[in-house]
């Protein structure tokens, strides 16, 4: 048995999304706050039941979109305003009409690479190890299997009462494992 300052957290495994779900709902229920699932497919409910938190996407992809859409405008207007002042057939220099389209595709431009980009940023992407490669059956994660872990670094987690905890839960099986 590993010590807990090897240990990234205690894992449980389910043969089907509705055992997951409900142990997840017992988890937060409990008061586990550093815990995530892994599941082959979205089970709808997991996440509000560990209690994660909203994300921030939308915002960004605002922020993205109206920077985007601002540069656009911007841009037209310097280049028919300032730096090519030139008026043809009586138009007037600023005339917005004529930007909307320019100015539309660079905010549904911004809008979507600053939401790829700050997905990957919040997600803390790009990844290439993660502690949970060390469960034995973890690769059926995108199979067929479903699991539950609850990390050592919860501010509740206790290595015997959690693994006590997670028995209760009737789960497959339970493992430690390592960081």
């Amino acid at each position: 048995m590993a010590t807990s300052t090897e240990i990234y957290g205690i894992v449980a495994e389910f043969l089907t999304a509705e055992e997951l779900l409900a142990a997840a709902r017992k988890v937060g229920i409990a008061g586990y706050r550093k815990a995530d699932a892994f599941s082959p497919f979205p089970v709808h409910g997991v996440a509000e039941a560990l209690g994660s938190p909203k994300t921030r996407v939308p915002l960004i992809t605002l922020v993205g979109g109206l920077t985007g859409a601002t540069f656009g405008y911007f841009m037209l207007w310097y280049a028919n305003v300032v730096a090519y002042p030139w008026n043809v057939g009586g138009r007037p220099m600023n005339s917005w009409e004529a930007f909307i389209p320019i100015t539309f595709e660079l905010g549904v431009l911004g809008a979507s690479l600053a939401s790829v980009f700050g997905m990957f940023i919040l997600n803390g992407l790009p990844m290439p190890y993660h502690p949970m490669f060390n469960h034995p059956n973890f690769e059926l994660a995108s199979q067929e299997r479903f699991f539950l872990v609850i990390e050592t670094r919860d501010p509740k987690f206790d290595p015997i009462q959690t693994r006590q905890f997670l028995e209760a839960l009737k789960p497959a099986s339970v493992l430690e494992v390592t960081k």
